[in-house]
């Protein structure tokens, strides 16, 4: 199935906002009228340090995906990641990340993913903030959680 951008974004913070309703939370998804896809674009519609904003990198695994939620200011350590999961770290195309998790490129989050092909793992690295604002299905949204939480 094929949608066009603008489907796919609402589509997308709508289905998280009620992933969310199951704790009360779905109205603390912010929507912002600016674009967050990016770490930095994220840090300044929140208001945060980059550090704070919670990325989602997504990566093959052997015919499934693997996502991995870590601090705005990290990067995957190759051999770390080849250690771990016994595969090497392969990011995954635009189109693979839109077909596993359902969100596009700059929304891509951790929350009502229903492809049982996907694991999600959270790096230790956002332990040191109180909390961490990870996207919510679209390039301009975002919800402030804690480690815990997420």
């Amino acid at each position: 199935m094929q949608y066009d951008t603008g489907e796919v974004k609402s589509m997308s913070i709508d289905k998280v906002r009620e992933y969310f309703k199951q704790w009360s939370r779905d109205k603390d998804v912010m929507e912002f009228a600016e674009s967050s896809a990016t770490v930095e674009l994220a840090a300044k519609a929140v208001g945060v340090i980059p550090a704070r904003i919670a990325k989602t990198l997504s990566f093959r695994d052997n015919g499934g995906c693997i996502l991995i939620v870590t601090a705005g200011d990290r990067k995957i350590d190759n051999s770390k990641f080849k250690k771990f999961f016994q595969t090497k770290a392969r990011m995954l195309s635009p189109e693979e990340v839109l077909l596993f998790t359902g969100y596009a490129i700059g929304g891509v989050c951790p929350f009502a993913i229903e492809n049982p092909e996907v694991k999600v793992y959270c790096d230790i690295s956002m332990k040191r903030f109180e909390t961490v604002f990870p996207a919510c299905g679209s390039s301009n949204s975002a919800i402030e959680l804690t480690c815990e939480e997420l």
